[in-house]
């Protein structure tokens, strides 16, 4: 019987950790992202936190790693419905900004799970929007 893919959505922390982690930590990402039964889910929010950055430092391999990242993920790019949804989320559980965003994105994807680097306890962990994952945990 064939199952169907895990639909993930990866937060930044978690994409720079798979490229340049410390030995052992890259590893946990690094599966993640080389499951077979995986659809990647990603927003414009989470390229923007990564892609100029890497490309200002000319860190060229980086960037390379994340645009092929992002051009293999599903992007939800309407940036109006996912702002409205981020501030009614942020209003209702006092998540961050930033996490709002990627929160409404991979809720509008119909993410399976959120992974993120965030530790547990943090604002992200209240939202009921998607199942949030603590990538070391």
């Amino acid at each position: 019987m064939h199952q169907r893919p895990i639909r993930t959505f990866l937060d930044a922390g978690v994409l720079i950790t798979a490229y340049s982690g410390r030995a052992g930590v890259e590893a946990k990402a690094a599966a993640i992202l080389e499951g077979k039964n995986r659809v990647f889910l990603a927003s414009p929010f989470v390229r923007h936190e990564l892609c100029p950055k890497a490309q200002f430092n000319k860190r060229q391999l980086e960037y390379r790693f994340y645009t092929e990242y992002f051009r293999r993920a599903q992007i939800f790019d309407d940036v109006r419905l996912i702002l409205e949804r981020a501030g009614r989320e942020a209003s209702r559980t006092g998540i961050g900004a930033m996490d709002s965003l990627h929160i409404a994105a991979a809720h509008l994807l119909s993410a399976d799970e959120f992974i993120t680097t965030e530790k547990p306890g943090k604002s992200i962990y209240r939202t009921k929007l998607v199942k949030v994952l603590y990538l070391f945990g």
